[in-house]
């Protein structure tokens, strides 16, 4: 996958999840989020017609994005109006900016294709990747608590947890290797 392919990726999955709340509105208090087997209460208000959790993994993201271009360039075009354009925007307006900053772009596109998966519903996208402490495929992403935890016994913190990773520590990793097999290929 190339660098251009990432942006493309992510953009699509932005796309995704932003049309997902058009295509599929909520239609109980329950949203779209797993419903139990327990009884629940009555629902005092109608549910909202929206997933707010989405929108505002929407909002972070495209708020993650316009701060980085700004920083990155302070005379960065205004943000587009639709979400789904902001990879490109900022690709747009980073594209002369030394490889440092270039690369930074690069880590945050794949974070946020990690994120954007995993929100759509699709953690597998974890599991192929090594973890950054103990350099095995232990890799999962635990529903319950929201974070990336390597499955192998011998990694764990000070405490005698499991590890955690980041998915910006993950996709830093990733992209790092990434950059290494270029420059390998490239000499």
């Amino acid at each position: 996958m190339g660098q251009g392919d990432t942006s493309r990726d992510t953009a699509a999955l932005l796309r995704h999840l932003n049309n997902y709340l058009r295509e599929h509105p909520v239609t109980g208090p329950a949203g779209h989020s797993y419903i139990s087997n327990e009884p629940r209460p009555t629902a005092v208000r109608p549910g909202l017609p929206i997933n707010v959790r989405i929108i505002e993994h929407i909002d972070r993201t495209v708020a993650e994005v316009a701060a980085y271009t700004r920083e990155a360039n302070p005379r960065a075009e205004p943000l587009p109006e639709n979400v789904e354009d902001v990879y490109r925007w900022c690709t747009e307006n980073t594209l002369h900016a030394p490889e440092a900053v270039q690369q930074r772009r690069e880590v945050l596109e794949y974070k946020h294709l990690l994120e954007h998966t995993v929100v759509a519903g699709n953690a597998s996208i974890i599991r192929p990747h090594r973890c950054p402490e103990c350099r095995t495929f232990g890799l999962m992403w635990d529903r319950m608590k929201q974070v990336i935890v390597c499955t192998n016994a011998e990694c764990v913190d000070e405490d005698g947890l499991s590890t955690t990773v980041s998915f910006a520590r993950l996709a830093h990793e990733h992209v790092a290797a990434r950059k290494r097999i270029r420059d390998v290929s490239a000499t």
